[in-house]
C-alpha cells in the first residue's frame, strides 16, 4: 500500500492534455472530474484513473482531474506521476 503524504499535480490545462491534483484523504478515494469530453467518455477517464491508483497501491487519496481531451495514455501517466510525487519519491 502507498500512502499519499503530500499534495501533488501533474500536467498542464493545454489542450490535448489533463491536470491531475492528489491530496491525502482520510476515507478512501474520492475523484472529482472535469472534463470538456465528460458526457462521451467520463466513465473511460474514471476507469483509468481508478486502475492507476489500484496498481500503485492508493487506497486513500482525493483526485481531482482537469482534463481537456487527454488521451488514455496521458491519463494515466498524469496520475502515475502525481502519485510518485504525493508519495514523496
Amino acid at each position: 500500500m502507498s500512502k499519499i503524504i503530500r499534495r501533488a499535480t501533474a500536467g498542464t490545462l493545454e489542450s490535448s492534455d489533463v491536470f491531475v491534483t492528489l491530496e491525502p484523504h482520510d476515507s478512501g478515494v474520492e475523484i472529482e472530474l472535469d472534463s470538456v469530453v465528460r458526457n462521451q467518455f467520463g466513465p473511460a477517464i474514471l476507469k483509468a484513473v481508478e486502475e492507476v491508483l489500484a496498481e500503485c497501491g492508493v487506497n486513500s487519496a482525493k483526485v481531482i482531474v482537469v482534463d481537456r481531451g487527454a488521451l488514455d495514455c496521458v491519463i494515466r501517466a498524469r496520475v502515475e506521476t502525481a502519485v510518485e510525487r504525493g508519495k514523496g519519491e
